[in-house]
């Protein structure tokens, strides 16, 4: 399964970008400033740019897994009940980055570099969260029972 993030909207604080799955729109997603990284800047120079929890991701493709369980997230009911026990989707070797995750949250200030997927349908925020997080988990953890690789492009 492969989905695609196309930031759209690089703002000073924010990014808003559209999420496909497999070419298909999906969601809106919700991440901190794009600071101009890419999957193959020096983390010598990534470690320069970021600022810790401000920062979205660098552009380029990852894995994705849904075996490994969020410390921070499975302390929530909604994580431990609908997400198998706290299981959420994780991005894996993304460079200067550690445990980022695809989550539920409304404003940059929710993310920690994480992306955040809902509607957007309000400035500088995702809406329905929640809602759109479970079907897109759903999604993904299916491909994951079923042995599928999945893989995240971010452009």
């Amino acid at each position: 399964m492969g989905l695609t993030l196309k930031r759209i909207a690089k703002r000073p604080t924010y990014t808003i970008g559209k999420l496909y799955i497999d070419g298909v729109y999906f969601c809106d997603t919700l991440e901190d400033k794009d600071r101009g990284l890419t999957q193959s800047t020096p983390l010598s120079e990534i470690k320069v740019k970021k600022v810790a929890t401000k920062t979205a991701i660098p552009t380029g493709t990852y894995d994705l897994t849904m075996n490994i369980v969020s410390p921070r997230l499975s302390r929530y009911q909604f994580y431990r009940t609908n997400c198998n026990g706290g299981r959420v989707p994780r991005l894996l070797n993304v460079p200067g980055f550690d445990g980022i995750l695809i989550h539920t949250g409304n404003t940059a200030a929710d993310s920690a570099g994480c992306i955040l997927v809902g509607k957007n349908s309000q400035v500088g925020k995702v809406l329905n969260s929640k809602t759109t997080f479970l079907k897109l988990y759903k999604l993904l953890d299916q491909a994951s029972r079923d042995g599928e690789k999945i893989t995240i492009t971010i452009k």
